[in-house]
C-alpha cells in the first residue's frame, strides 16, 4: 500500500461538479476558482486546520465544513478525510437552497 506523501495535493471529488456549478451560476465563478487553489494546496490534518483557512467557514459535524461562495450568495458543504487528503463536495447551492437541507446528512452529488 502506498502511503501519500506531505507533498500529495488535495483531491477534490467531485470537482466536474464546481465547473458545471460556475458555468451555470457565473457569478460563482472566481469564488469557486479561488477556492479550489487554496483547497488543493492545503495540508489540513484537523478541521480546526480547514477553518483556519477560511475565516466565513463553519463546521457542520467532526466531518464536514461548509463555505460561503461568492459573498454567501452560494453555500458550499464538503465531507473532509485529513488521513487521505480527499475533500468532497456534499452539496453546492444557493443560501435559499441551503436553507432547505440538512448540511450533517445532504448527499447532492
Amino acid at each position: 500500500m502506498r502511503e501519500h506523501s506531505i507533498s500529495s495535493r488535495v483531491r477534490i471529488i467531485a470537482n466536474s461538479t464546481l465547473v458545471a456549478f460556475g458555468a451555470a451560476n457565473p457569478r460563482a465563478v472566481a469564488s469557486l476558482a479561488h477556492w479550489r487553489r487554496v483547497v488543493k494546496e492545503a495540508r489540513w490534518t484537523t478541521m480546526a486546520d480547514a477553518q483556519a483557512t477560511f475565516s466565513k467557514s463553519k463546521a457542520v459535524n467532526a466531518e464536514r465544513l461548509r463555505f460561503e461562495i461568492a459573498g454567501g450568495a452560494f453555500r458550499l458543504i464538503c465531507a473532509i478525510d485529513f488521513r487521505r487528503q480527499i475533500v468532497f463536495v456534499k452539496f453546492l447551492g444557493t443560501h435559499a437552497e441551503y436553507d432547505a437541507i440538512d448540511a450533517a446528512t445532504v448527499a447532492q452529488f
